[in-house]
């Protein structure tokens, strides 16, 4: 894995002049909104996953290729999430400082679920206390206490690699290998993919953005001292946002903690240890990969089970898996989208991104 120190800058960053901003990278769109808003009045990260895109398997464009080649900086969740960017990060960016925020002290987080063949989830090693230096975050005391994409009905229930933002273009680019790559890894059946480790979607429990605005705004204080208090303002303005904005859904989702429910894969838990949800079981595993016969018979008995009412599909995703997950059951679909497909980019994205969370399961709470 490719792993940078926060403490190493390039000397060349230190010496930039005030009024030219460092060039700034980031993955996904989520991490893209956190580095805007710290950014804010300062300059503009470029994002190099668009939000159509599964970070899970990517063909990166040429356009996205040079804003890693020229960034000074490039923020990316980690090689969890998007194993792919490992090589590209060090062909292209060799030079730039990288911040690994999966790796950063204060982050909460949480392996994989272990599915058994019966579909049963349960967690192991709950949080990692070796990463997360803040229990549940409660000394961080300057704290105040992912456009809709229709269904790809022809993709056999596997997942839609055609939402791919500019696919022609991947011509130009140097991933020839991709196509088949994609293929074989659609076809494998849920014991064909390697799920231990680091469940790499921490970006859905607010907490760690509250960490990680810091993270960004001293990295990019050193990186560029002459903006340096304009990055720290708007990190705390930040933190006292997210800070209320989680005691808001913790609030709007009070409904919710009783409901029993099933998602399309399983991306969720930080958001559902955060605010006391519990889903019975997802439909395909952490890195949305396709679910095998056995997988999904044994959700059906699952979904029997445990009575679900709803099931959470996804934009980007066929939904004919979870019609076929709740089939006979009553169970009503409806939609969460962990990355943001249908907001646009930018400094509220991530906001937005939790509010659709939190108007998903209110609509599952409620009934409509």
């Amino acid at each position: 894995m490719i792993r940078f120190s926060l403490c190493v800058i390039g000397a060349g960053l230190a010496g930039q002049a005030a009024a030219e901003a460092p060039k700034v990278a980031t993955d996904i769109a989520p991490i893209h909104s956190l580095v805007a808003r710290v950014m804010d009045g300062v300059g503009s990260p470029d994002l190099i996953i668009p939000p159509g895109a599964s970070p899970h398997s990517n063909a990166m464009r040429p356009s996205q290729a040079r804003a890693l080649q020229s960034a000074d900086v490039v923020f990316w969740v980690g090689e969890e999430l998007t194993p792919w960017m490992a090589k590209p990060l060090s062909a292209l960016s060799e030079d730039a400082q990288l911040v690994t925020l999966l790796d950063t002290d204060g982050t909460v987080l949480y392996d994989f679920r272990d599915v058994t063949e019966e579909g049963h989830e349960e967690d192991h090693h709950d949080d990692h206390d070796d990463h997360a230096k803040h229990d549940d975050h409660s000394d961080h005391d300057d704290h105040e206490d992912y456009a809709k994409h229709d269904d790809h009905a022809d993709h056999d229930g596997h997942a839609d690699h055609d939402d791919h933002e500019g696919h022609d273009d991947h011509a130009e680019d140097k991933h020839e290998g991709h196509d088949d790559h994609e293929e074989g890894h659609a076809s494998h059946d849920d014991h064909g993919h390697d799920h231990d480790g680091i469940d790499p979607h921490a970006w859905l429990d607010p907490e760690n953005a509250r960490v990680w605005v810091q993270v960004i705004a001293e990295t990019l204080a050193t990186a560029d001292p002459e903006n340096a208090q304009q990055y720290r303002d708007n990190a705390q303005a930040a933190d006292v946002e997210l800070a209320d904005l989680q005691d808001e859904i913790a609030a709007d989702l009070s409904g919710m903690q009783a409901r029993s429910f099933i998602t399309f894969h399983d991306a969720y838990q930080y958001f559902e240890k955060r605010f006391g949800l519990e889903t019975s079981g997802s439909v395909s595993l952490g890195d949305a990969s396709a679910p095998g016969p056995a997988r999904l018979a044994a959700l059906q008995e699952k979904v029997a089970e445990d009575q679900i009412v709803c099931a959470f599909a996804e934009p980007q995703y066929d939904t004919r898996l979870v019609k076929t997950a709740i089939e006979g059951t009553g169970a009503a679909i409806y939609q969460l989208d962990p990355i943001g497909v249908a907001i646009n980019p930018g400094a509220g994205q991530y906001t937005d991104l939790l509010r659709a969370l939190v108007d998903g399961y209110q609509a599952c709470a409620n009934g409509s």
